[in-house]
């Protein structure tokens, strides 16, 4: 019976959070602005990976919101960067959920198209669990933590629309299975990109940059079409999906599915 209980609850929970994450996801489509849930452990490089990025932007402007347990020095530097940034303190939550991005989007002042980068808190396994109103999910992974975590952790590789291999500058001076690494991966996400990046050298970084402001244009242009028929065509709610396949180094087609709801 207990265990019976806490499933129910559990649905509740999850079906609340996707509902709020359905209408974020909404919102900030109809803004122009591409959503990227940036998932990774502690210490991985998120935040430095992400300026990275930032600097690299070439037609698309850069919002985010930082997530963590305590402090705002990751928010600070973003801000003395000229970036919008928003800061989120969990006091020990170990996730972001889509009640928590509604306010904080709600909060920002998007002043044109652009990319929400939401850094989540650092940590493997729940973040992958909850919806928070994405389009794509970007996982980061480095050659220092080893390479078991597709193995120990796959829900959070399942899951991830692009996944980064940061600090290969230390490739040479650590024990990273590289083979072994990408086997894991491709057992739970065939078709995922994956890209080698340092963000201490910037070694990667043009080329997975230009891959996710292509992905972001595209998304932002298909959503504004679709906006525009809407508004002249029908109301309703309706579920619609927008593949996008990119070639890159690698050979693999990447397919982002993006799921729009719209109220009466």
């Amino acid at each position: 019976m207990h265990d019976v209980n806490k499933i129910n609850i559990m649905e509740d929970i999850h079906g609340v959070n996707d509902h709020i994450a359905e209408q974020v996801n909404h919102n900030l489509t109809h803004k122009g602005i591409f959503v990227v849930n940036e998932m990774g452990a502690p210490g991985i490089g998120k935040t430095s990976t992400l300026i990275g990025i930032i600097n690299r932007l070439k037609n698309l402007k850069p919002y985010v919101i930082e997530g963590d347990i305590e402090s705002d020095i990751d928010t600070v530097k973003l801000r003395e960067m000229g970036v919008k940034s928003y800061q989120i303190n969990t006091f020990g939550a170990c996730h972001l959920d889509a009640p928590l991005i509604h306010n904080a989007s709600n909060n920002i002042d998007f002043d044109g198209d652009g990319i929400l980068f939401i850094e989540n808190i650092g940590n493997l396994v729940c973040p992958a669990e909850f919806s928070i109103g994405e389009h794509i999910k970007l996982l980061i992974c480095s050659v220092t933590e080893g390479s078991d975590k597709p193995y120990k952790y796959p829900l959070a590789f399942e899951k991830a629309d692009i996944i980064l291999i940061n600090k290969v500058d230390l490739m040479d001076y650590v024990d990273f299975d590289e083979d072994f690494f990408m086997k894991g991966v491709r057992a739970l996400n065939r078709n995922v990109p994956v890209f080698k990046v340092s963000a201490k050298t910037g070694e990667g970084f043009e080329e997975m940059t230009a891959w996710l402001e292509e992905q972001a244009s595209r998304y932002i242009e298909a959503g504004k079409s679709h906006t525009h028929a809407h508004d002249h065509n029908h109301s309703g709610n309706h579920a619609h999906e927008y593949g996008h396949e990119h070639t890159h180094e690698h050979g693999h087609d990447v397919q982002i599915k993006v799921a729009h709801t719209h109220e009466k």
